[in-house]
């Protein structure tokens, strides 16, 4: 069986990328930021990968 990612709460991944679990609410609700998030009933889980590219995508590069 292949290793599967794990994924990670709303609580979690708030805390991953160090923002609050209220902010991640809002940007989920509101669509402002694709972090394609996965709807198992009423719960919410984040993929690490897609966290990881999220954050990639807003660090500044040294010229």
């Amino acid at each position: 069986m292949p290793d599967k990612e794990p994924l990670l709460n709303r609580k979690q991944a708030a805390a991953y990328i160090n923002y609050s679990y209220g902010t991640l609410a809002v940007w989920d609700c509101t669509q402002r930021y694709d972090l394609q998030p996965i709807r198992i009933g009423r719960s919410v889980r984040y993929r690490k990968s897609a966290l990881d590219a999220f954050l990639e995508e807003r660090t500044l590069k040294a010229f």
